[in-house]
């Protein structure tokens, strides 16, 4: 597979603390006050259904997510379903903000948890937000087979490959940084600092949003990660976002019997 995999400097263990936590924050907030992802609800609401799952287990939940507008959604659609966090580098304090926010319909795992490698008593349809496009080709087909081989539904939903007239979309990034972090909740000082004294919050955060849409698996390239994984219905399409002018990929596996 022929694919730019470019590091993303929020990513790294050598990143500071801080700075982390700041992009993970500001993420979850564009994400829930933009409802980027409610487009998806009625493929994540008929996935439910299908399957039977009682629980969804999402995975590189990172600051919580889309969940706090997007089941509100599903509730509209007919499916009300409880939420398990859970991330490699866990932020427990904005999790528990989600948990105390949704009434405990949202929970979390406070444990790492490696979307490649899931515990067996972690169950529940398995989605992933904005995160998939993290995996290099052998974790993302990894995370995909091991899904299959505990024979959980798993929905993938990410962005796509921005075209070169979304470039100034991209760009403003910084300024959007600078315009939303006094209302980004809980409140943290740690973040005034990295974003207006030394501004290294928005730079970190427009360079990881170009390389984030460079690295968007396309529809053509998710079909080949799941090549092969026998026994397991794959829908894979596009839909469109909104308010943003773009494509949202979506994955969507289950096992054959529930596909119909």
């Amino acid at each position: 597979m022929r694919r730019i995999h470019f590091f993303e400097i929020g990513d790294q263990p050598w990143c500071p603390r801080g700075i982390r936590r700041g992009v993970t924050d500001y993420c979850r907030f564009v994400t829930e006050h933009s409802g980027y992802f409610n487009p998806v609800a009625p493929l994540l609401a008929e996935a439910i259904r299908k399957t039977g799952a009682r629980r969804i287990l999402d995975m590189g939940s990172g600051a919580g997510g889309p969940w706090m507008s997007l089941l509100k959604r599903l509730r509209r659609l007919g499916v009300d379903v409880p939420v398990c966090l859970t991330d490699f580098d866990p932020n427990i304090e904005s999790l528990e903000r989600a948990q105390k926010r949704s009434g405990g319909v949202i929970t979390f795992h406070a444990e790492p948890v490696d979307a490649t490698q899931v515990p067996a008593e972690l169950t529940g349809l398995r989605t992933m937000f904005s995160a998939f496009h993290h995996l290099c080709p052998e974790q993302a087909r990894a995370a995909l087979a091991n899904a299959a081989a505990k024979g959980q539904p798993i929905a993938v939903f990410d962005g796509s490959r921005v075209s070169p007239f979304l470039a100034p979309l991209l760009v403003g990034t910084a300024i959007r940084v600078l315009l939303v972090t006094p209302f980004i909740l809980p409140f943290s000082w740690s973040r005034l600092v990295w974003t207006y004294i030394i501004p290294a919050l928005p730079l970190v955060l427009t360079f990881d949003v170009i390389v984030s849409m460079l690295r968007m698996y396309s529809v053509s390239e998710m079909r080949e990660l799941t090549a092969g994984l026998d026994g397991y219905h794959w829908d894979i399409g596009t839909v469109r976002a909104w308010p943003i002018p773009l494509l949202l990929t979506y994955l969507i596996g289950m096992p054959k019997q529930c596909a119909g």
